[in-house]
């Protein structure tokens, strides 16, 4: 299950023999120690089984990949931060999901082109409390997801710094060399082509 590392170098300053490097054994009994707590923590964070199971699962997968050398007393601070950050990490992405979601919802077809939605975008919570709901907000998300690698490269990479990086208009500009009314006009045509795309497959958020 834990991908195999080489142990060799010690950090400058620090010889190998003056701390204990976890083993491949020590670490998986780590991860089978933590692993019961984590998944409660990561529940108690998130509220669904599954995207908790999941949290613990990449926290694990990490620290396996990128500490797995580490000395053994280090690693119960090292996979906290780790599922510390891969928690809000989740959150993240579920704010921004949410985000598109309300987005589309206020598409109107009258919009200027080169108007940018998220600026006139009333603060809203498109966050759903029911199984049912939930699951058809994942598959409108799961649908957008998908028509995004369908749209133009520059749409695209406008869509993505303003709706999943969160940048503002001039940031978004900058990166791509572009003026803030070309963010705006590939912004607004991106929606526009998502929101048909949803339409097209009888999506009427």
């Amino acid at each position: 299950m834990i991908p195999s590392k080489p142990y060799g170098r010690g950090r400058s300053g620090h010889r190998k023999e003056d701390v204990h490097l976890a083993s491949r054994n020590e670490l998986s009994e780590f991860l089978a120690g933590v692993e019961r707590r984590a998944f409660k923590q990561a529940l108690f964070a998130v509220r669904d089984a599954e995207n908790a199971l999941d949290i613990v699962q990449d926290s694990m997968l990490k620290l396996a990949e990128k500490y797995g050398s580490k000395p053994l007393a280090e690693l119960p601070m090292l996979f906290q931060r780790i599922l510390q950050n891969t928690i809000r990490d989740f959150y993240r992405r579920q704010k921004v999901r949410s985000l598109w979601v309300t987005l589309f919802s206020a598409l109107s077809p009258g919009r200027e082109e080169e108007s940018d939605p998220l600026e006139t975008l009333e603060t809203a919570d498109a966050s759903k409390d029911g199984p049912a709901d939930r699951l058809e907000q994942y598959q409108v998300i799961e649908l957008i997801e998908k028509a995004l690698q369908r749209l133009p490269p520059r749409q695209r990479q406008a869509f993505l710094l303003r709706y999943w990086e969160e940048l503002d208009v001039a940031e978004t500009a900058t990166i791509m060399g572009c003026s803030a009314g070309s963010v705006k006009t590939h912004c607004s045509r991106a929606t526009q082509a998502l929101a048909k795309a949803l339409r097209a497959k009888g999506v009427s958020l």
